[in-house]
């Protein structure tokens, strides 16, 4: 977890392996053993990370919107920073690329399960439609840009956020 604590604060290109080696009190050959390099301590603490996001995630209730936002609110409020600052360096960090991607596919998956009552009613092009409104509503970016751009409170984001969702589902 030493690594985490850089990669969460520092950019990829500005993090050594002698930092995490001296974070974690054993030599650097012991980091490159059991990892391999930078990137491989990316994919393992991609692996920690993805499990405790999957737990929390999955409790989102399938049908219920507001349960759905609540849990992922608490999502981003817990990760969104954390996220952001590794998707400004995706275009330059291949592990970080592959991340994000793996990423949005999760993020879909979560769409299709949590809104399934209404994609269920819809197929072909208004299917595909309607679940690409409903990825882009629930994205981090958007939570990003009401919460840190505007500077909404937590509480008038998940407003925001689900008077758009009503606004898309009715």
């Amino acid at each position: 977890m030493a690594a985490f604590y850089r990669f969460k604060v520092a950019l990829f290109d500005e993090v050594t392996l002698d930092q995490i080696a001296a974070d974690a009190d054993v030599a650097v050959q012991t980091v490159i053993r059991r990892f391999g390099s930078k990137e491989g301590i990316v994919w393992a603490l991609t692996e920690i990370r993805e499990a405790q996001v999957d737990a929390q995630r999955g409790q989102a209730p399938v049908g219920d919107v507001d349960g759905a936002v609540a849990n992922l609110i608490d999502h981003y409020e817990a990760e969104g920073d954390l996220m952001m600052h590794l998707l400004r360096q995706e275009n330059r960090v291949p592990a970080f690329a592959d991340v994000a991607a793996r990423g949005r596919m999760i993020h879909a998956q979560w769409c299709a399960r949590v809104f399934a009552p209404w994609l269920q009613t819809r197929s072909g092009v208004e299917r595909r439609r309607l679940s690409a409104q409903l990825i882009a509503i629930c994205d981090l970016y958007t939570w990003h840009l009401l919460r840190r751009q505007q500077g909404l409170s937590q509480r008038q984001t998940k407003l925001a956020l689900l008077e758009l969702l009503e606004g898309t589902l009715s």
